[in-house]
């Protein structure tokens, strides 16, 4: 049974809920790229999947960056002239730039909007900043808010902690019969934020537990860790092992209703990119596909051209690409379960895909060998789709010269790549077909 088959509409049926609920859970928690909230995420997801958890110090050099320092934050507030809190952490935790330093102390209204972010277009709406590294403080608000504000004296405050700690990012490897990988990573630093990015690390976390039940051929790494710095970390402690990483996903924005988006990989033309197109161009939905570019997500550190790993990025509404992005307004009512359980099924194909995707070779290339008397004629009657099932045969008889894998016959004969696995499993079985070398 393929992986598709077992996965099907009725096996997936409830799981775009149950992540929902993990969103919802995981929502409150301020995460940014080292600190309490990414450890606190990480505890909650173990729950599901048996990650490991790596924390490397501060200082640690990693390429040609350094890990950072730890930063935890317990308050923030601005008060207005009569002691009123005008913009509240506890009430929102974007309404900090995350990894403002600590301060507190009574400022201008002037001196307290240049340290303010909101958006005029969208006054409604609380933008979501950050501060890595380049120490700072800040805020950030509706413009509405924002510009009600009296003129006067406002006392602000960032209660927090930057200080030499750790990163923290958690790993889970799934053993296949292949030391070959399958790379699914998912970025955890972004505060209350749903489509970027609870949604992939709801939907990692799914796909992590859901391979974890099953024998596959290839092993799959699945990933949670911050953004940029995350990866290149794992990059660096793991430069050898990276290089058993053949195919690659990065999950995030799989949440909203918006089509589905690839961004292929550096290499443009590797498996994971045809597997991903061939995976959209039969869901019968619209998608668009673009080429790399060294902009986005963490497809560009693991598409880096010292390791040209083949990684692509599987979105819907990526970055940049919907009102709500960075914003408060990608909230809990921003996505939703059939979408997140829509995006599952398409991963959950594209993993099929790559699992059947083997190369054959016809041990009887003179001409067709006979069929009947090894009882295939038998397995076409009683397939769901006799036709399609016996032009598969033909196909992948024709086709198994050790060159061409099923994917390539699969979107050459414009049969579905289920039944063309089908036929090529059935020919194996009877002898006339031999695994060979996939192609390098």
């Amino acid at each position: 049974m393929s992986m598709t088959n077992r996965w099907d509409a009725t096996a997936l049926a409830g799981l775009g809920e149950e992540m929902y609920r993990w969103i919802e859970r995981l929502y409150p928690l301020c995460r940014s790229i080292t600190g309490a909230g990414v450890e606190d995420t990480l505890a909650v997801l173990r729950e599901q999947v048996p990650l490991h958890i790596e924390r490397v110090p501060s200082g640690t050099k990693v390429f040609d960056w350094k890990v950072p320092r730890e930063w935890n934050i317990r308050d923030a507030y601005v008060k207005d002239p009569t002691g009123r809190r005008v913009i509240d952490f506890h009430a929102n935790n974007l309404h900090v730039v995350s990894y403002s330093r600590p301060v507190h102390k009574q400022v201008s209204l002037a001196e307290l909007k240049a340290h303010t972010f909101t958006i005029p277009e969208q006054p409604d709406w609380i933008p979501y900043r950050t501060s890595y590294y380049a120490e700072n403080w800040g805020f950030c608000a509706a413009h509405n808010v924002v510009n009600a504000l009296p003129d006067g004296m406002y006392e602000v405050c960032v209660d927090a902690s930057l200080q030499d700690g750790h990163l923290a990012y958690g790993e889970y490897l799934h053993h296949g019969y292949s030391e070959e990988e399958v790379l699914f990573s998912t970025h955890t630093c972004h505060p209350s934020l749903c489509n970027d990015n609870l949604s992939g690390i709801a939907l990692n976390a799914m796909l992590a537990s859901l391979i974890s039940q099953v024998q596959t051929r290839y092993s799959y790494r699945f990933l949670f860790i911050p953004g940029t710095i995350g990866s290149i970390t794992w990059l660096s402690r793991n430069q050898q092992r990276a290089q058993s990483i053949k195919h690659g996903l990065v999950v995030t924005c799989v949440g909203d209703g918006g089509p589905f988006r690839y961004k292929r990989s550096r290499r443009g033309d590797a498996e994971i990119d045809r597997a991903v197109e061939y995976v959209l161009r039969h869901t019968g939905g619209a998608y668009q596909i673009s080429d790399f570019s060294p902009y986005g997500y963490d497809e560009r550190q693991y598409c880096s051209p010292g390791f040209n790993l083949a990684v692509g990025s599987l979105t819907r509404s990526s970055h940049r690409q919907y009102p709500q992005y960075h914003t408060s307004a990608d909230d809990l009512g921003f996505i939703g379960p059939n979408w997140l359980e829509e995006s599952l099924s398409v991963y959950l194909k594209v993993i099929s895909v790559l699992e059947t995707n083997q190369f054959y070779v016809n041990k009887f290339p003179f001409c067709e060998p006979q069929l009947g008397r090894r009882g295939l004629y038998d397995d076409v009657g009683a397939h769901p789709d006799p036709n399609a099932f016996r032009m598969a045969l033909l196909w992948v008889l024709n086709q198994s010269d050790g060159e061409h894998a099923l994917l390539d016959i699969a979107e050459k004969s414009q049969i579905p790549i289920d039944t063309v696995a089908e036929a090529a499993s059935a020919l194996h079985h009877s002898g006339l077909l031999e695994m060979a070398a996939a192609r390098p």
